[in-house]
C-alpha cells in the first residue's frame, strides 16, 4: 500500500491496468486503488469509512490473485468469465460466494464512480466552490443508491468536515495530471460497467 500520494502513480498504474485489447488487468486496477487510498489518507480521517473497505476489498482480490486459481484473475474480464462459468457468483441472493471476485470488484467500482466524479469536479472547480458540496454531489450521484439510509447519512455528515478546495490541490501538487488521469480511470470504468451489464451483475447482492 503507497504510504504517501502521488497522482503521477495514478496515471501510471490506471494506463497500464489496460491492455491492448481494452481488457482490464486486476494487477494494476489494484495497484490504482492503493494510490487512491493513499490520497483519501492523506486528507485525514473523514475518507476512512471509505478507505478502510476499499483496503478490505483491495485484500480479497490480492488472494485472488495469489491463490491457486490466480491465472483466472489476472484480467477483470477472465475473472468474470471464471466465476460466472464455475457458478462461484451468487446472482440473486448472498449464498456460499459472499466475497467473490465479482462482487468484491463491483464494490470497488462504484466507489471509483464517486471519486472520478468528485475530482472531475474539483478539477474544473472555480476557487469559490465548496469541497463538500462537490464532494456530496458526486457522491449522490453515484455510492448513495447502493447504500441504507443511516449510511446515507452519516456519509453527509462526514462530508461536511472535508478540506477546502486548496488542500486538495496542495495534495495533488499536479492540477494538470488530473486532465490526463481521469480519462483513463473514465475509460476503465466504463469498461467495467459494460463488462458487468452485459452479463447482468451490476446488482449483485
Amino acid at each position: 500500500m503507497a504510504d504517501t500520494f502521488s497522482l503521477q502513480r495514478v496515471l501510471e498504474t490506471f494506463r497500464s491496468s489496460l491492455s491492448e485489447k481494452k481488457e482490464v488487468y486486476i494487477k494494476y486496477y489494484i495497484a490504482g486503488w492503493q494510490e487512491l487510498v493513499a490520497f483519501m489518507n492523506s486528507l485525514g480521517n473523514v475518507f476512512s469509512f471509505i478507505s478502510k473497505d476499499v483496503v478490505s476489498k483491495i485484500q480479497i482480490l490480492e488472494n485472488f490473485l495469489s491463490g491457486e486459481n490466480g491465472s483466472h484473475y489476472v484480467t477483470i474480464q477472465s475473472m468474470v468469465k471464471y466465476e460466472l462459468e464455475n457458478e462461484l457468483v451468487d446472482l440473486t441472493k448472498r449464498g456460499s460466494h459472499p466475497e467473490s471476485g465479482c462482487r468484491t470488484l463491483l464494490r470497488l467500482h462504484r466507489a471509483l464512480r464517486w471519486l472520478e466524479l468528485f475530482l472531475e469536479r474539483l478539477r474544473t472547480s472555480t476557487e469559490d466552490s465548496k469541497t463538500s458540496v462537490m464532494c456530496s454531489d458526486a457522491y449522490n450521484e453515484s455510492l448513495a443508491q447502493h447504500h441504507p439510509w443511516l449510511i446515507r447519512k452519516a456519509v453527509g455528515v462526514a462530508f461536511c468536515a472535508i478540506p477546502g478546495r486548496d488542500t486538495f490541490f496542495d495534495v495533488m501538487h499536479v492540477v494538470a495530471l488530473l486532465g490526463e488521469s481521469l480519462p483513463l480511470i473514465a475509460e476503465v470504468y466504463q469498461i467495467t460497467e459494460d463488462l458487468y451489464a452485459k452479463n447482468n451483475l451490476l446488482e449483485l447482492p
